[in-house]
């Protein structure tokens, strides 16, 4: 089916995403990111895809 996201969302949120949870190892992601796992990056992606674009953690009530 087509998606209902497009491409110029999943790029922007892909590069907050990168922002967000930087890799252990530039330019290989299979390392792994820095920080977090790869299900809060998940998350954090499909947060950004939701909020056509915005995550605004730092504005979020729920800080961890």
């Amino acid at each position: 089916g087509v998606s209902a996201i497009t491409v110029e969302l999943a790029k922007k949120c892909h590069a907050l995403t990168d922002e967000a949870f930087p890799p252990r190892v530039i330019g290989n992601p299979g390392a792994g990111c820095a920080k977090g796992s790869a299900k809060d990056e998940q998350a954090y992606f499909s947060k950004c895809v939701k909020n056509g674009g915005k995550v605004d953690d730092a504005g979020s009530k729920e800080a961890k």
